[in-house]
């Protein structure tokens, strides 16, 4: 290849980066839309067409799933790198998360709730950290473009994450509820169909045009592809700078989880607190809770391109673009100056809705979201690419599976906060999230020049 092929291949994102979008996009319709009535379905009556459980225990089993779906990519990415290889291991997570909202929908009751959430938590460990890995691998050669790319991708996560609560959220508490003597039934069970069919078209799309636009990328088990070019053994150990960048991976990770712990706030006591204190009322129209939820991926889609062209401009700049760690120090500031805005919303409504004077106006929670939303965009398609550009080829698979654990760890403790929520109040637990966010993330701006310096190590 030539110089001035190669500089011109630069310019532009590899096609298989659109595929990607294109399977991520219907994954996310599948779990964001499966999410988005999850705790509806678990609170509501059985005679309405839910489960009837406790709303602190369903907070805690809506908690351990989120939670538990971010632990299992650190197997799923092991298996990928020493056996299955990425692409094999992307459709058994698809198909296994297929199969848990197919068992959600086929049977109301708490068994087929814990078989069908098993099903996707296993699942989605074997597809999230190898469909990342996979998209990191087609940016070698490539590193200006990779954060933008990361980004675009980003978008495809959201696009259908802002489809999936206002198609689901419409089809459970509209078009397949019903009232009957009085009785509201929820139609829940094909909320859950819907995002069945939608993991199964990404599934398609995958394998049928994978060979076309990703050639022989992620067929083969990292370690093979290693020992195929090299000749050494997956036994031979790190060097110093792998170490070094593993460990800066591993630290950033533990600062992640208090990002997620107030981000994942949304599908649980944010949730409930729009349902209960947040005024709903639009000409006369009530607006449905689940739909709420679609304003973050709705403004990651508006906002994406400008904070991807921001990367590639500042990447192009004399003063080169700003250091990761940065980055997310700021991602997390921003989080933390979103419930500052919520706490007002609080302040005025109070912690219970039987003394309320007046229900908030919308826009303090739609000025949350937004904040939310910037932080995330400065925060996580970044720490993707950085996982992608920095881990070791051997272990990129497994160290993306531990980023994402960090957000394991973050829902089990999110749930365990929107639990407290009920008892201790809004007010209480939302100050503590939007400080301990901005306290961190003032500390990771501070350790920046350090963890870059670790980064760079030879």
């Amino acid at each position: 290849m030539s110089a001035n092929t190669s500089a011109l291949n630069n310019k532009k994102h590899p096609p298989g980066l659109y595929l990607l979008f294109l399977t991520e996009m219907w994954e996310r319709f599948s779990y964001y839309g499966m999410r988005a009535i999850l705790i509806l379905y678990l609170t509501t009556e059985l005679v309405s067409g839910g489960l009837g459980i406790d709303s602190s225990v369903a907070l805690s089993i809506y908690g351990f799933y989120t939670g538990a779906v971010y632990f299992t990519p650190i197997v799923g990415g092991w298996l990928a790198d020493r056996y299955l290889g990425h692409r094999l291991s992307i459709t058994i997570g698809g198909s296994l998360m297929a199969l848990g909202n197919i068992a959600l929908f086929a049977h109301q009751s708490k068994t087929a709730l814990f078989i069908g959430l098993g099903l996707m938590i296993i699942g989605n460990g074997f597809f999230k950290p190898n469909i990342s890995t996979l998209l990191g691998d087609l940016y070698k050669g490539n590193e200006s473009r990779r954060d933008a790319g990361f980004t675009i991708f980003y978008m495809g996560i959201n696009i259908g994450a802002f489809f999936a609560p206002l198609l689901i959220g419409f089809l459970s508490e509209d078009l397949f509820a019903s009232t009957a003597n009085g009785v509201m039934h929820y139609g829940f069970r094909y909320g859950f169909l819907a995002s069945a069919i939608g993991m199964i078209i990404g599934q398609v799309l995958f394998n049928t045009l994978a060979n076309k636009y990703l050639g022989d990328i992620g067929k083969r088990p990292a370690v093979a592809q290693i020992a195929n070019k090299t000749g050494a053994k997956d036994k031979q150990p790190l060097t110093k700078a792998e170490k070094q960048r593993t460990m800066v991976i591993l630290i950033i990770t533990c600062f992640v989880v208090f990002f997620w712990a107030g981000f994942e706030q949304a599908g649980s006591s944010l949730t409930l607190y729009t349902k209960d204190f947040v005024d709903r009322e639009v000409f006369g129209w009530t607006v449905p809770i689940s739909w709420f939820q679609s304003l973050n991926p709705l403004f990651i889609v508006l906002l994406a391109p400008a904070i991807s062209a921001l990367w590639i401009k500042l990447a192009n700049s004399k003063r080169g673009d700003l250091p990761v760690p940065t980055k997310m120090g700021m991602g997390m500031i921003t989080l933390g100056l979103g419930y500052i805005v919520l706490l007002f919303a609080v302040f005025q409504t109070g912690n219970d809705a039987a003394t309320m004077a007046q229900k908030a106006n919308m826009m303090f929670i739609i000025v949350t979201y937004l904040m939310h939303t910037l932080g995330e965009l400065f925060l996580s398609p970044v720490g993707l690419s950085f996982v992608s550009r920095v881990a070791p080829v051997k272990l990129a698979s497994l160290l993306m599976g531990v980023w994402l654990a960090s957000s394991g760890v973050a829902n089990i403790l999110a749930g365990q906060l929107a639990a407290v929520t009920q008892s201790l109040g809004y007010f209480e637990v939302f100050a503590v999230i939007g400080g301990l966010a901005i306290f961190f993330g003032l500390l990771l701006l501070a350790l920046s020049k350090k963890l870059v310096a670790m980064m760079e190590t030879k």
